[in-house]
C-alpha cells in the first residue's frame, strides 16, 4: 500500500478540522517525562533532558543533531547544515537509538553521516534526551542514549474544541524559508490532527571563502557549497477514546531535497512514509493494570543524484512492535514487562553500494521494577533479545555473497535515588549491555564516498559488550538548581572502522582501507548543568550554566577514538519581564587535539548567540514573535565531531552569523 499525502489533501484535512466550534481546549501532551521512564515518574534515576515549547523553538536549527548540540553530553555529527545526527557522550550512529514517540524510526542515517534524519526540528512538539544506557527498554542500538520525538499525531487524552499553532520564519544565513501549521479537535470520544511543514534554505553563508565547483566551472563565495535544502511533509491522525483507554493511527510523509556538502554536485532526494498505530488500556483491574501497544511500518528511500544524473538508490523498509503491561503493586514494587520486535530489510543499488542487501530481525523481552523506599527507590531491570542479520548478497554485485549471523544479546540495570535532604537528591545507574553488530559492520565492502575510504566489514564480529557506571547529584530550591553527572564506561569488543595501511583502486582514484574491528574502549566524562536567579520582582534574571567533557580512548593501542568532543563550557543570561524575555550566552569550545595519530586537530573557538521574545493576544490567539542572532561574532570554525573536519579538511566549517526572524500563533 502506497500513501502520497499532497498538499491539497492535507489542506483539506485541515479545513475539514478547521470547521469544528471553537472552545476551550485541554493540553494534549503530557510534561511528564515519558523516555526510560515506564512508571511516569516525577524523580527520574537516569540523566535526562527535555525540549519543549520557546525553549524549543529558540534551540531549533536545521537538523536534529545541531538541535540538541549544546545540551550537556551532547554533540553533532554535523555533515553540514543538512545531515547531523546526535552524539552523546562520545557515542553516534547506530549507538544512539532515536525514536518517533517511543516507536522504531527507519532511515539510513546510522549507515552513512551524510544521509539526513527523516525529522525535521520544525514538526517536532517535544524532544526527550536520555544519556547513558537506554537499551534496557529500546534495545542495543540505545547503548549511548535515545533521542526520542514526540508529537501528538495520534492524540492520547480526549481533546475539547480546536487548538492548533503556526509557524513562520525567516533566516538570513542560510535564506531560510520555513513554515509549519498543526491543528487538533474532538470530544471525549473522537480526536483529531494534521499537521504541513515546508522549509526551504540555500547555501549556508560561512565567514570565509570557498571553492564551488559546478559544470566544471570553479567560483569562490562566502558559502559552504552545495548545502541548500528543501524540505516537506505533513500528517494526518486520530484517535476514538473509552472508559479505559484509546485507540488510534496516524500516517505521515518526510521529503528532502539536499546537498551533501562533501561533493559539489551531489545531491540526495528523500523520502519516507510512516503509518503508526497505537492503543492503551487502562485500569484494568487484577494483576495486570494497564497494557500499552504500538506498530508502525515505514517505507524509507533516497536517490543519490551526481550533477543531476541519479546514482545509487537506497531502501529501508521496517516493521517494528511493541507492547509492554503495567502489572499491580506487589507490596512496595510495581514496574512493567512487554516484547518488542523490528523486522527491517534494506538494499543499495548503484556505484555507492558499500553493503549487500540484507534483512535484520529482532525480537526481545523485558522486565523493569521499582522498589519504593523510606529514602528514596531502586530500580532493577533485565532484556533478553534474538538477533539475525542477513545478507542477501546483491544481483549485480558479485563481491557481495549470501551469509547469516545469529546473536544473543542481554542487558540489565540496576538503580538508585536517593533524597539526601528536601534539595538534594543522589543517583546511581550501572548497567551491563550487549550489541549485536549492525549489517553494514558485518558485510560492508565497498567505497563510502561520506568517509572517504574503502569499508570492509567483518562477518566474524561478535558481540559489542559494555559496562557503565553513572553517578549523578542535583540540587533544587526556587528557581536555582544543579546537577552533576559522572559516567565511565567500558568496552569489550567495541566495533571500530579502523586504518587498516593498505589502499583500494576505485575507478583509477587509490581509497584508504578501513576494516571493522573489536577492541576495548573506554569512556568517560563529566556534565553540569544549573540556573542562577540574579534577580527576582516585576522583572527576572536568570544565570544559565552548562559545561561537559568526555576522554574516550582504544586501550588495546592507547590511542584517542576519533571525533570526540572538546571540553566545553558555557553561560546564558536569561531576563524577562512581563511579555517580554530577552537571553545572551556563549558557548566555549577548548581545542581538541586528542585526535589518533595521522588525524587533524581542531582548534578553540567561542560561539555567541542572543534572543529576543514578545508575546501578545490577537483575538483568540497568542502570538510569540521572536528574533534569535547565531554566531553573532561571526566566528569560523570546524566541528571536531564532523568526519569532514578530517575527510574534507577546511571545506565546511560551522555556519557563520545569521539572524533568523519568526512567529508562532497559537489558538
Amino acid at each position: 500500500m502506497k500513501f502520497h499525502m499532497s498538499r491539497s489533501a492535507m489542506g483539506a484535512a485541515i479545513f475539514s478540522l478547521g470547521g469544528m466550534a471553537l472552545a476551550q481546549t485541554t493540553p494534549s501532551l503530557k510534561e511528564v517525562t515519558v523516555t526510560g521512564n515506564p512508571l511516569g515518574a516525577t524523580d527520574l534515576i537516569a540523566p535526562a533532558a527535555q525540549y519543549s515549547g520557546t525553549g524549543l523553538l529558540l534551540r531549533a536549527q536545521t537538523t536534529l543533531g545541531e538541535t540538541l548540540s549544546g545540551t550537556p553530553g551532547v554533540s553533532s555529527s554535523y555533515f553540514g547544515p543538512n545531515a547531523s545526527r546526535p552524539v552523546i557522550r562520545g557515542l553516534d550512529g547506530d549507538r544512539i537509538r532515536i525514536l518517533s514517540n517511543s516507536g522504531a524510526t527507519v532511515d539510513a542515517s546510522g549507515l552513512s553521516y551524510d544521509h539526513a534524519v527523516t525529522a525535521d526540528p520544525i514538526s517536532i512538539e517535544r524532544i526527550e534526551v536520555l544519556r547513558g544506557p537506554g537499551a534496557l527498554l529500546y534495545g542495543g542500538s540505545a547503548v549511548g542514549g535515545v533521542v526520542n520525538i514526540i508529537d501528538n499525531r495520534i492524540p492520547r487524552e480526549p481533546l475539547q474544541g480546536v487548538s492548533g499553532k503556526a509557524d513562520l520564519g525567516l533566516a538570513s544565513g542560510n535564506r531560510e524559508r520555513a513554515a509549519a501549521f498543526m491543528i487538533e479537535g474532538g470530544n471525549q470520544r473522537l480526536g483529531l490532527h494534521a499537521d504541513v511543514f515546508n522549509r526551504s534554505t540555500q547555501d549556508v553563508r560561512v565567514p570565509i571563502s570557498l571553492a564551488c565547483t559546478k559544470d566544471s566551472v570553479t567560483s569562490f563565495a562566502r558559502r559552504i557549497c552545495n548545502s541548500a535544502s528543501d524540505v516537506r511533509g505533513g500528517a494526518v491522525g486520530g484517535s476514538l477514546f473509552f472508559d479505559k483507554g484509546y485507540l488510534g493511527a496516524s500516517v505521515s510523509t518526510y521529503g528532502n531535497d539536499y546537498g551533501t556538502v562533501a561533493e559539489d554536485e551531489v545531491t540526495i532526494d528523500m523520502r519516507s512514509q510512516r503509518y503508526a498505530v497505537e492503543g492503551e488500556l487502562r485500569d484494568l483491574g487484577g494483576f495486570i493494570k494497564s497494557i500499552k501497544g504500538q506498530f508502525s511500518h515505514t517505507d524509507y528511500r533516497h536517490t543519490e543524484f551526481d550533477a543531476g544524473a541519479p546514482g545509487t538508490l537506497f531502501k529501508n523498509r521496517g516493521n517494528d512492535f511493541r507492547l509492554e503491561a503495567r502489572h499491580a503493586r506487589l507490596g512496595p514494587v510495581e514496574g512493567v514487562i512487554g516484547v518488542q520486535g523490528e523486522n527491517t530489510r534494506f538494499s543499495a543499488d548503484g556505484d555507492e553500494a558499500f553493503a549487500p542487501y540484507s534483512r535484520t530481525r529482532q525480537r526481545a523481552a523485558f522486565a523493569y521494577e521499582e522498589l519504593a523506599t523510606t529514602w528514596g527507590k531502586l530500580s532493577l531491570g533485565a532484556r533478553a533479545e534474538s538477533v539475525e542479520v542477513q545478507s542477501l548478497g546483491n544481483p549485480v554485485v558479485a563481491r557481495f555473497a549470501p551469509a547469516s549471523r545469529s546473536f544473543n544479546p542481554g542487558s540489565y540495570a540496576l538503580g538508585a535515588l536517593w533524597n539526601l535532604a528536601p534539595a538534594w537528591q543522589l543517583t546511581s545507574n550501572y548497567s551491563a549491555t550487549q550489541r549485536a553488530p549492525k549489517d553494514y559492520e558485518l558485510f560492508a565492502d565497498g567505497p563510502h564516498v561520506a568517509t572517504g575510504a574503502y569499508e570492509l566489514g567483518n562477518p566474524a564480529l561478535g558481540k559489542e559488550r559494555s559496562r557503565h557506571l553513572d553517578l549523578g547529584l542535583q540540587w533544587k530550591r526556587g528557581a536555582d538548581n544543579f546537577k552533576l553527572s559522572a559516567f565511565h564506561s567500558r568496552f569489550a569488543g567495541y566495533i571500530s572502522l579502523e586504518a587498516t595501511g593498505l589502499e583500494r583502486d576505485v575507478d583509477g582514484e587509490l581509497l584508504p582501507e578501513f576494516a571493522y574491528r573489536q577492541v576495548r574502549a573506554n569512556f568517560r566524562g563529566l556534565e553540569a548543568g544549573g540556573n542562577v536567579r540574579l534577580h527576582e520582582g516585576p522583572s527576572t534574571l536568570d544565570l544559565e550554566l552548562r559545561g561537559d567533557t568526555v576522554r574516550a580512548a582504544n586501550t588495546d593501542t592507547g590511542q584517542a577514538l576519533p571525533r570526540i568532543a572538546p571540553w566545553r563550557a558555557g553561560a546564558t543570561l536569561a531576563w524577562a519581564q512581563g511579555a517580554w524575555g530577552a537571553r545572551v550566552g556563549f558557548d566555549h569550545f577548548a581545542r581538541q587535539d586528542r585526535v589518533p595519530a595521522g588525524e587533524l586537530a581542531t582548534g578553540a573557538y567561542n560561539l555567541w548567540t542572543g534572543a529576543l521574545t514578545y508575546r501578545m493576544k490577537a483575538g483568540a490567539s497568542n502570538l510569540l514573535w521572536y528574533a534569535r542572532l547565531d554566531n553573532v561574532g561571526d566566528r569560523l570554525a570546524y566541528s571536531a565531531t564532523s568526519i569532514l573536519t578530517q575527510t574534507a579538511p577546511g571545506k565546511v566549517p560551522l555556519p557563520g552569523r545569521s539572524l533568523k526572524l519568526g512567529l508562532q500563533a497559537s489558538f
